[in-house]
């Protein structure tokens, strides 16, 4: 019988396989990563890590060793997944499809914009971390494209856009907005007036669902979670930095056949 709260995950009708949009509760972290901290990369705690990150594979129904990660970039890579690797020694990529059963792809975020997709009936899943850069590097069509040539049909994938950052929260410079709308203009749209002279409120959730859509697909979900306002449920690195910097926290959010 389990002795501890399982891990909290928000989850979406949209996709007909296990899944979860894990929040920062229910893990073991202290201070600053309290408490389901799933970042490898940061300074916690190793064990509490891999704790973290257990408890989060056991929630998917899966041994610790069979989630998977990697080295985010802020690219446009996309890794094909046959077997599990250990935790934190993934590639530098920014995406993960895989068609073999067990093997949990998880992506980590405190801002950004964690995607999960599958194609229940060709058993083909992927994971994203979108963020502008990655997101306008083309990271969400190179990753259809990947489930593609598994076997998954566009018309069948499903997507959902898990918490990130939301417009009202995300403001951002002009060189952002002039690098976006220099490969679109019609993105624009995903642009409202700053606060501050020189600056717009970025829809990065709503960007996403216009690249995916602009893939071909038509099951998008967005779960419309401000990572940065939700401060109990969510890290942020916005809030960090707003609030004058130091360390931080990742959520995870991962996908399983």
């Amino acid at each position: 019988m389990s002795l501890y709260a399982p891990p909290e995950a928000l989850v979406s009708d949209l996709l007909a396989v296990r899944h979860g949009f894990f929040t920062r509760r229910n893990g073991v972290s202290v201070g600053p990563y309290a408490s389901l901290n799933c970042s490898t990369s940061g300074q916690d705690d190793p064990a509490s890590v891999a704790e973290n990150r257990a408890r989060v594979a056991h929630a998917l129904g899966t041994d610790p060793r069979r989630l998977v990660g990697l080295s985010q970039v802020h690219g446009a890579e996309v890794i094909v997944v046959d077997a599990p690797w250990t935790a934190g020694a993934g590639a530098r990529a920014d995406a993960m499809v895989t068609c073999q059963p067990g093997i949990a792809l998880g992506i980590i975020t405190a801002d950004c914009a964690p995607v999960l997709l599958a194609d229940a009936q060709a058993r083909v899943i992927g994971a994203v971390h979108a963020g502008w850069r990655g997101a306008l590097a083309g990271v969400l069509e190179a990753t259809v494209e990947a489930m593609r040539r598994l076997g998954a049909e566009t018309s069948r994938i499903a997507a959902v856009i898990g918490p990130c950052i939301a417009q009202k929260s995300y403001e951002v410079g002009e060189d952002l907005r002039s690098a976006v709308v220099e490969q679109d203009v019609s993105a624009s749209r995903f642009f409202a007036p700053g606060r501050r002279a020189l600056h717009s409120q970025f829809d990065l959730a709503g960007y996403c669902l216009s690249r995916l859509a602009a893939a071909g697909l038509s099951q998008i979900g967005v779960l419309g979670v401000d990572t940065l306002s939700d401060e109990t449920r969510f890290y942020s690195h916005r809030r960090r930095t707003l609030a004058g910097g130091g360390v931080i926290g990742h959520q995870i959010s991962a996908i399983i056949l």
